[in-house]
């Protein structure tokens, strides 16, 4: 079975939020509601070198969304069956089963389910699947001015970019989800820790 997953280049990703936008447009998500979201990290400190304070910091966009797991944990704990993978290994909820119960919600650790109010209901990625299906690329992918991100069946994307990996910080581990997403870690910051800048857009 193919297995979808994306891949993001973490040196070039600029932060615009493009992907973002683009994601929000073709799924005409209402103002809050974010499928994919551009998360802001960074870290270190001002070092005194001499009579001078020299930066060694560093800072960098971590575009996410569902990593549309090989063991998705909210698939198992929806109540009305309501989410499903496809053939692709992309990971679907039928808004129409769902009862806003928020349980897939809570068992995400990347947040990708979204509550929305005003129709009781969760909805999130769906890998542009109708796009997809027709032979088109995600809207995420087109829309990135610095073709920092790809997708495809994820043991070809991990053979093209062998140094690509999951986790990244500040995405939390995978655990025994399988996430399939992967990114080329930003060069100045593997192994440093820091602190999301933007916890009030995402």
């Amino acid at each position: 079975m193919t297995q979808y997953g994306f891949y993001v280049d973490l040196n070039a990703c600029i932060g615009c939020k493009a992907c973002q936008m683009a994601c929000k447009d073709r799924a005409q998500n209402e103002v809050g509601a974010n499928w994919r979201r551009v998360i802001d990290y960074a870290g270190g400190e001002w070092r005194k070198q001499g009579e001078a304070w020299v930066p060694d910091l560093f800072s960098y966009s971590v575009p996410t969304a569902c990593h549309h797991c090989s063991n998705p944990p909210c698939l198992p704990v929806c109540p009305t069956a309501a989410i499903e993978k496809d053939e692709n290994g992309i990971v679907v909820i039928n808004v129409d089963e769902c009862i806003g119960c928020h349980l897939c919600e809570w068992a995400c650790p990347w947040g990708a389910p979204v509550f929305y109010e005003a129709l009781a209901v969760v909805d999130k990625c769906d890998f542009c699947k109708d796009i997809v299906d027709a032979g088109g690329n995600p809207a995420c992918i087109d829309a990135c001015p610095m073709r920092a991100m790809d997708w495809g069946d994820i043991e070809e994307l991990k053979v093209r970019y062998p140094d690509a990996q999951f986790p990244v910080a500040p995405l939390a581990g995978p655990e025994d989800f399988g996430p399939n997403a992967i990114y080329t870690p930003h060069t100045q910051a593997e192994g440093r820790e820091g602190e999301i800048l933007n916890t009030e857009e995402i």
